[in-house]
């Protein structure tokens, strides 16, 4: 996204800070960077450093004219134009205050002045030494948000990587069944985006988030009603869990299934990989497609800038389990609020109808246990009996799954 170019159309009290942001979103230097004059080099943990030095020359004019008006050096010729050049010093002055919209290295990008405090937002994954006042983080994503969705019909798209869109190991773990993937390596693409033309270099880490253990869109420069999160951990999002569509986890070598206790063989024993038509990234793009679709609905009463991902979300998941009526047995604890439990709860979020009672309406008994009351009656009136896994998998899927892949043991308590 070109900052410099969706900026507010010249504003006076960010055209300079438009100039560096966009040099420090887009334009990679061949050199190592020179650090912002005043600040204290430090060392870079990034192979290239944007340039700087033109936003340098209009810091150092805007430097000097403030030293100028702030000493109130003049040359007077008169006492009647030494009042009007006072005047002007204090008009000028009044003009010239500055709202310091972003920090570089501690300094005001736009007058230079020395910040002591961590306000606003760190943008590291940009520039280390990057920090944006919270209502130029505001300006930057009102301004791009009407070019997203009315010239460009797009929304923002947030993706882990590990465990999402690929699965890492440590060549110390490769074993000797997988040991013929090293003769792959050097026929394999650098990663995923060799052409950088996804994610151009700029990749978000967990510690470039705000709060520790946790990820946040407050560092992202889009309004949190056009974006989209794909992940496979849902914990990590604390804050922003309805923008997320949760995914299976994707498990590929042998050493990755292990440390999450899985039994089965890896993908990589097996030789294969994830089916391109039906697996877990397939079907979330179909999710993907829809949401763009529902959102850019040109049917929709809704203004396009009232709309809000997060409820279109809603609405897609809500036909996973449409038109499913389930009662469960053996699966809650005794004297637990049935509504309360999370199985519960995401049953009605998928589109299905909840109850307690067995009726002729019940499509499907979650059990815990095939020898339960109401199982044996889901049995006699050929209802669909499952174990609780099906609800599960249907969420992470975001699909009802087929019933006979979730049959329910018998066991010993019986409710």
């Amino acid at each position: 996204m070109s900052l410099a170019e969706d900026s507010p159309v010249h504003s006076s009290s960010s055209d300079d800070f438009a100039a560096i942001l966009e040099a420090e979103l887009d334009a990679a230097s061949n050199s190592s960077g020179d650090s912002v004059e005043g600040a204290e080099e430090e060392e870079s943990g990034a192979e290239d450093n944007d340039d700087i030095s033109d936003f340098d020359l209009d810091h150092e004019r805007v430097k000097r004219q403030k030293v100028e008006l702030n000493t109130g050096i003049v040359n007077p010729q008169s006492s009647s134009s030494q009042g009007a050049t006072s005047e002007n010093i204090v008009s000028s002055s009044e003009e010239e205050i500055c709202t310091h919209p972003g920090f570089f290295a501690g300094m005001c990008m736009k007058c230079g002045l020395r910040a002591d405090d961590d306000s606003g937002v760190a943008l590291k994954y940009i520039d280390k030494n990057l920090r944006l006042a919270n209502d130029e983080m505001t300006r930057l994503r009102d301004k791009d948000f009407k070019d997203l969705l009315f010239n460009r019909k797009k929304l923002y798209l947030v993706l882990d990587l590990d465990h999402t869109l690929l699965n890492s190991s440590r060549l110390t773990d490769i074993t000797e069944e997988e040991a013929y993937l090293n003769n792959q390596r050097d026929s394999l693409p650098d990663l995923l985006d060799p052409g950088n033309k996804y994610f151009h270099s700029r990749i978000i880490a967990q510690g470039d988030c705000t709060q520790k253990f946790q990820k946040g869109l407050d560092i992202v420069l889009g309004r949190e009603s056009t974006v989209l999160i794909l992940d496979d951990t849902e914990a990590v999002w604390k804050e922003n869990k309805e923008n997320l569509i949760l995914m299976d986890r994707y498990h590929f070598f042998a050493s990755s299934c292990k440390n999450f206790g899985f039994s089965h063989k890896s993908l990589s024993l097996l030789k294969t990989d994830e089916s391109e038509t039906e697996g877990a990234l397939a079907t979330v793009l179909k999710v993907l497609q829809q949401a763009h679709s529902l959102f850019f609905d040109k049917e929709c009463k809704d203004n396009l800038e009232d709309r809000d991902v997060r409820q279109v979300l809603k609405t897609v998941r809500k036909e996973v389990l449409k038109d499913c009526k389930i009662v469960f047995t053996h699966v809650f604890p005794v004297n637990f609020t049935a509504e309360h439990h999370h199985l519960w709860r995401m049953a009605e979020q998928l589109g299905a109808t909840c109850s307690t009672e067995v009726d002729h309406s019940v499509t499907h008994v979650v059990s815990g246990d095939a020898g339960t009351d109401k199982s044996r009656w889901a049995v006699r009136e050929n209802k669909f009996v499952v174990n609780p896994g099906w609800i599960e998998a249907s969420n992470i899927l975001w699909r009802k799954q087929p019933e006979e892949k979730f049959p329910v043991s018998p066991a010993r308590c019986k409710q």
